[in-house]
């Protein structure tokens, strides 16, 4: 039987590492979720193995994240962090982080840093060259209009460097609307080295409450067609999630957009893709 594994979730812990992002505005999530509140959501839902995602651009956001992994037996990797802008340090840090099993790759929370155009800066774009010759892999918090437009220049530019894209870089779905977004994807998907996660999806949706499989599915189609199911995972953000429905509606709704594909298309956007990019 085919693994199921979420590619996309996170725990904070607000006593151990500071959020700085994470404030009132976020509601029922501002507060300490760890991995016991995760636990049955994912046995209820059939879900093997997780991926944790890093919530701040800190070593100990890091360190705490692989920690719960060793407690853990179903998460299967890390997301962690290193200052991609400062290579050396950067090259010292994955030196560190590369010994342990759990650490697959790096993200850095671009969409909160001021310049729309961080990740194209050269001293990044060597930050990355450095984490490409650790066979690491970075998840690109793309947020349309500002970065999924870099895309392909990372691509180009880092070339062994598999990235992928977080929520299908938040597509315009409460405008109903693909338009210049459905354009850079498209031009993110003709390199071989960019994967692309279908999650956070609902959170993009206008109706929070009653949104269902038919808001996402011309998004995950048209991800499909350009990036095919071998270059596709599936991750449900939570407890993001949690701001519009729960982790059981983001499962099963996504599982309905998912129904028209073949089995081994299913297989491969619901665990495959992701034990293979994150080397599980």
């Amino acid at each position: 039987m085919s693994r199921k594994i979420d590619a996309h979730q996170h725990f904070w812990h607000l006593e151990k590492v500071a959020y700085p992002w994470l404030d009132p505005m976020f509601g029922s999530i501002c507060r300490t979720i760890e991995a016991p509140e995760l636990e049955p959501l994912l046995k209820a839902a059939g879900i093997d193995q997780t991926v944790i995602v890093q919530a701040m651009n800190s070593y100990e956001d890091t360190d705490y994240m692989l920690q719960v992994a060793e407690e853990r037996d179903w998460v299967a990797g890390v997301v962690g962090w290193v200052p991609l802008n400062m290579p050396d340090i950067a090259d010292k840090k994955l030196r560190h982080y590369a010994q342990n099993r759990y650490f697959k790759g790096v993200r850095h929370l671009i969409h909160e840093e001021k310049d729309p155009d961080y990740i194209v800066r050269p001293s990044v774009i060597e930050g990355l060259r450095v984490l490409a010759s650790y066979g690491m892999t970075f998840d690109l918090v793309a947020v349309f209009p500002n970065h999924l437009k870099h895309a392909p220049l990372l691509a180009k530019e880092v070339p062994n460097l598999r990235i992928v894209i977080d929520h299908l870089a938040k597509p315009p779905i409460k405008e109903r609307a693909m338009g210049e977004w459905a354009e850079q994807l498209a031009r993110a998907a003709q390199y071989e080295n960019v994967y692309a996660k279908v999650s956070g999806l609902n959170t993009a949706a206008a109706d929070s409450d009653n949104w269902t499989a038919e808001d996402l599915q011309p998004y995950i189609d048209y991800a499909m067609e350009q990036f095919g199911a071998e270059r596709l995972m599936f991750g449900s953000d939570w407890p993001v999630a949690n701001l519009a429905g729960d982790y059981a509606k983001v499962w099963a709704e996504t599982n309905r957009a998912l129904e028209r594909y073949s089995e081994a298309q299913r297989d491969a956007v619901l665990g495959g893709t992701a034990a293979a990019f994150y080397n599980l």
